[in-house]
């Protein structure tokens, strides 16, 4: 699938591992995986909810997946967690938990589940050995003969009782959107075809309607404007993202947005995204034949 002067780019999003005795899932990861290599993909992206408890040692799972197939290395995956990887829903709506109005014990919570997710993903993340490096993180790749890089940032926002009853609802931090307007950000991304990643969906369901309504803000990404002009200012072509179990192609001021739908619930189904030497780049979902 990799060509002169071309990229090919795989994106899954949202395997919700519950179980390492998931035997079906990783069954169904394994067959995916094979065969992202028998096509000769140039990257893999995928883009958070790789579990779906909130229980590190389950990261390892794709971990271990990753590294079956090969695939565990700087220059071939690269990976950003979701809601579900940093909050336990059921650890925070404990009664001792729930009622405590110190909402810093919650973001800490959160803080300590990246950073473990940073430890296990780190190789993926940077490829110079920093021990501190971690999501949020600019990475900058030539792959096929193309300057590739991706401007990966965390969006997931502590539960809260009242703001973020179900945990999805989420954001990305002022530090983050300060540092994206650092000159160095982009001088790194000059010559560069940036594609953002983050977990949450600029666009839920938008219709209007009283239901949608209040599914959309549970699944809010609350400052989606204000990441979008970020995005904007950096000269991003496209944002691939998950969160929103539904698989499609959207535009919001003249980005691309590329939602990767759910492995989950649609384990033969994936994105490809090829991109050009000229900057034309397409997309297509991609439907394997897989045996029941």
């Amino acid at each position: 699938m990799s060509f002169d002067k071309k990229v090919t780019i795989a994106h899954l999003s949202d395997l919700h591992f519950a179980s390492k005795n998931d035997r079906y899932l990783t069954a169904r990861l394994d067959t995916m995986l094979g065969e992202f290599v028998r096509r000769k993909y140039d990257h893999l992206v995928m883009t958070g909810d790789l579990i779906d408890t909130a229980s590190p040692a389950l990261w390892t799972i794709i971990r271990d997946a990753l590294v079956r197939h090969g695939l565990f290395d700087w220059t071939k995956t690269t990976v950003i967690p979701g809601n579900h990887d940093l909050i336990d829903l059921e650890e925070e709506m404990r009664f001792y938990n729930a009622l405590n109005p110190d909402d810093r014990s919650r973001q800490h919570r959160v803080d300590d589940r990246l950073r473990q997710f940073n430890a296990i993903f780190r190789p993926l993340i940077t490829d110079n050995g920093d021990a501190l490096a971690g999501v949020p993180f600019v990475k900058v790749m030539r792959l096929g003969g193309i300057s590739l890089s991706f401007v990966a940032v965390n969006t997931v926002d502590p539960w809260s009782g009242l703001d973020n009853p179900a945990g999805a609802r989420g954001s990305v931090s002022p530090e983050t959107l300060r540092a994206l307007q650092e000159p160095g950000v982009r001088q790194v991304l000059d010559d560069t075809f940036i594609i953002g990643l983050c977990h949450h969906a600029y666009k839920v369901y938008g219709t209007g309607a009283l239901v949608d309504q209040v599914f959309d803000w549970t699944m809010e990404f609350k400052n989606r404007d204000e990441y979008l002009k970020a995005m904007k200012n950096l000269g991003v072509r496209l944002v691939l993202h998950g969160h929103f179990h539904r698989f499609q192609v959207y535009q919001a001021n003249g980005i691309n947005f590329i939602n990767g739908g759910s492995f989950r619930y649609s384990p033969e189904r994936y994105g490809e995204l090829v991109i050009n030497a000229d900057g034309r780049w397409s997309h297509r979902f991609v439907n394997l034949a897989l045996k029941k």
